[in-house]
C-alpha cells in the first residue's frame, strides 16, 4: 500500500480509504480485510446511516486484535446531525455538539480529521473557522477539513484562518469520477498550487454506476441496489433509473465499448494515482 501525505500536513494516510456510508453486517470482517491490506484511513459521518455508521466502524475497530491507535486514521463529518433547528449546519454550536456526539458513538476520544461536511451559506465564515480550531484545541480533532466545498468558500476559509492566525483545512471530499470531473481536474487547480490542500474523493465509481453492473437495467442480487427498505439506498435507486440515471447508464456503455474511452478511463486513473494531492474513498 502506498502512503501519502494529506494536503499540507504530516499525516500519512494510505492511498485507498474506506468509508461507511452504509453499514452491512460484515463490517468487522471488511474493516479487517482493509487493514490486512494496508489501508489505515476510515471515513465516515454523523449522517451515515444515521448515526449508525459511526457506531458499526466505532465497533469493528474495536474488534480488531492488536490494533493500536496510531495504526489508524479516522474522519467524520458534521453537518446533518438531525432534525432540531441547531442539528444541522456549521455553527458552533452545532460543530461542538455534531463531534461530541460524533466521538460518542465512535467510542474514540479524537478524531483525526473534522470535516464540514458541506457549505453552509447561514453561519459566518469567521464563527466556522473558529468552531474548527475550537475542537482542536480542545483535543476533539487534530485536524479540519472541508466537503463539497466550491473553490472561492475554501480560499475564503484560508483567508480568515490566515488573518486570525488559526489552523486552516487541510482538505477537501469532493465526488471525482468519469462522470463528474471539472471542479477537481480544473476548478481546484489554485487551491493544490497555492495552499498544497489535498483530495479525499468520494464515490470514484459513481455508486457503482462505472462498474458496467447496471448497464441492463437490472440490478443484480449481490449489489448495493438489492437492499431493500433503505432510505438512502431507495433514492439512489430511483435516480439510476431516472431519465438522468438512465442517460448516465448510456454514457457507461460508451465507456466500456470504446476503446477511446476506455484510454480515458485509463488516463483518469493514471492522472490519480500519479497526483500527490488525491486520495479514493470506497464506501462499505
Amino acid at each position: 500500500m502506498e502512503y501519502r501525505y494529506l494536503g499540507n500536513s504530516g499525516l500519512k494516510v494510505s492511498v485507498l480509504s474506506l468509508g461507511s456510508w452504509i453499514t452491512f453486517e460484515q463490517t468487522t470482517d471488511i474493516v479487517k480485510t482493509a487493514l490486512e491490506l494496508g489501508i489505515n484511513h476510515f471515513d465516515v459521518a454523523e449522517s451515515h446511516a444515521g448515526g449508525q455508521g459511526e457506531i458499526d466502524l466505532g465497533l469493528a475497530l474495536r474488534n480488531q486484535k492488536g490494533l493500536k491507535r496510531s495504526d489508524f486514521v479516522i474522519s467524520t463529518k458534521v453537518f446533518w446531525g438531525g432534525k432540531g433547528p441547531n442539528d444541522r449546519g456549521l455553527s458552533r454550536k452545532h460543530v461542538f455538539e455534531g463531534t461530541v456526539a460524533s466521538l460518542q458513538r465512535l467510542q474514540l476520544d479524537y478524531v483525526d480529521i473534522l470535516y464540514a461536511q458541506r457549505p453552509d451559506p447561514d453561519t459566518p465564515m469567521e464563527e466556522i473557522v473558529r468552531a474548527f480550531n475550537w475542537c482542536i484545541d480542545k483535543g476533539m480533532a487534530l485536524y479540519w477539513a472541508t466537503s463539497e466545498w466550491p473553490p472561492y468558500l475554501i480560499m475564503e476559509a484560508h483567508a480568515v484562518a490566515a488573518k486570525l492566525q488559526l489552523i486552516a483545512p487541510i482538505t477537501e471530499s469532493p465526488q471525482y469520477n468519469l462522470l463528474n470531473r471539472e471542479r477537481v481536474e480544473k476548478e481546484y487547480l489554485p487551491l493544490y498550487q497555492k495552499f498544497r490542500m489535498g483530495t479525499c474523493i468520494w464515490s470514484p465509481l459513481a455508486s457503482g454506476l462505472l462498474t458496467g453492473k447496471y448497464n441492463d437495467g437490472v440490478i443484480p442480487p449481490y449489489s448495493r441496489l438489492a437492499i431493500q427498505d433503505h432510505p438512502v439506498i431507495n433514492r439512489l435507486r430511483a435516480g439510476f433509473f431516472s431519465d438522468e440515471g438512465r442517460r448516465k447508464i448510456e454514457k457507461v456503455k460508451l465507456i466500456c465499448v470504446s476503446d477511446f474511452y476506455l484510454y480515458i478511463s485509463i488516463k483518469h486513473t493514471m492522472f490519480f494515482f500519479n497526483n500527490s494531492n488525491f486520495f479514493f474513498i470506497s464506501f462499505i
